[in-house]
């Protein structure tokens, strides 16, 4: 039996599409129309102060490369607030039945890395790390973290997205751990792990299976000693009462017992307004569903210019345009042939000419949560 999984060769055979587009295709083709066009994939047409985070363009360069069209984009990485994010320009047939994937791959990745960075800025000094691989398809699970490292979170837990990304994954011990060793041996699940498990491998104890927080984590720094790099506390929510006081008698009775080294980690439904409240308490956070369930950014792509002529359908503008940033980090959409604002910085940059990728044009992630971390400071977020 078979995984319902869409092949990587139908999404670049453009069968990754939506029915409509096929009959498009017939139906030009028995007019013998295909017109040369202009597309502009867009959010918001106008800049209204709210960014988002733009991710996903390595795998819509993939999709659109070897295409005999020319695109434009804003580099990921980058915020964006209003106007086009791409701009593709060639024969309308060379890349009509793409749109389906390549709103696909840009709006879902930049939704998750919004996410993302609303959670990294919650909590700007603590380690946070992408915990939420369980709860999306398990081959989406590269993506979301991809994006979430775009964002500028310290680390994932899902193994074969480290395969992917060439980056190790990160986690310690579940609660099964706990529970098959069984009530009252928790000292051995922990020793157990020490043990058995690489000495890379930071010594995380989950510290809230069978007993009380404070308890668990006294008897875990007795149990492992120094070797005890931090407890992990992740008590159902239905459980948790006050969160916040839970871990402030933790870290006290940490430094009471002098092992004010053991860094305190909290996962479990944590949204960054959880983050927010908790970080000048708590060393790291893994974050889950607030990141990997976050909604897709609702992009759009529309054709704003035929053999020429700038058109659109009703509610949208027509013509070639173009993005900027300001000195004071706001954005700007005006007409691409217009005199550019004075002192702006044009956002859109050659991806794609004749089909090759731009070699300037840097698709790696590192550069992208460089990107960021610059535009987060520049537009002042």
């Amino acid at each position: 039996m078979d995984f319902d999984i869409v092949t990587p060769d139908a999404i670049t055979d453009g069968r990754a599409t939506d029915a409509y587009f096929e009959r498009t295709e017939t139906t030009l083709r028995h007019a013998d129309r295909n017109p040369q066009v202009v597309a502009e994939i867009t959010a918001d047409q106008f800049p209204s102060g709210e960014f988002e985070l733009l991710a996903g363009m390595k795998d819509a360069a993939a999709l659109l490369s070897d295409l005999a069209i020319d695109v434009d984009a804003i580099p990921a990485g980058r915020l964006f607030d209003g106007g086009p994010v791409m701009r593709l320009r060639g024969p309308y047939l060379e890349f009509a039945r793409y749109e389906t994937a390549l709103l696909g791959f840009l709006s879902h990745a930049s939704g998750v890395a919004t996410a993302a960075l609303a959670a990294r800025r919650a909590a700007p000094d603590s380690i946070v790390l992408s915990f939420g691989a369980r709860h999306v398809h398990p081959s989406i699970a590269a993506m979301v973290e991809r994006s979430a490292l775009l964002a500028g979170l310290d680390g994932f837990s899902h193994v074969a997205a480290g395969d992917v990304l060439n980056r190790s994954a990160g986690g310690t011990m579940p609660h099964a751990l706990m529970l098959c060793f069984g009530r009252g041996e928790q000292e051995a699940a922990w020793e157990a792990f020490d043990t058995a498990v690489p000495e890379s491998v930071p010594r995380v104890a989950l510290c809230d299976t069978y007993s009380d927080e404070v308890d668990e984590t006294v008897r875990a720094a007795l149990a492992l000693g120094d070797r005890l790099d931090s407890v992990r506390i992740d008590t159902t929510r239905s459980r948790r009462g006050d969160l916040s006081h839970i871990v402030r008698e933790i870290r006290w009775t940490l430094d009471s017992h002098d092992r004010d080294e053991i860094d305190i980690f909290v996962s479990g439904g944590l949204t960054p307004d959880d983050l927010n409240s908790l970080a000048h308490i708590v060393d790291g956070f893994g974050v889950g569903g607030a990141i990997a369930n976050a909604d897709p950014v609702d992009f759009a792509l529309d054709i704003v210019s035929v053999d020429g002529e700038a058109v659109a359908k009703r509610g949208k503008l027509p013509g070639k345009k173009a993005a900027y940033r300001a000195q004071d980090g706001s954005h700007l959409v005006q007409l691409a042939d217009e005199s550019p604002p004075e002192n702006a910085e044009p956002l859109l940059s050659p991806l794609i000419r004749d089909g090759d990728i731009v070699s300037s044009f840097d698709l790696g992630l590192e550069a992208a949560a460089q990107r960021t971390v610059a535009d987060v400071s520049q537009c002042q977020l």
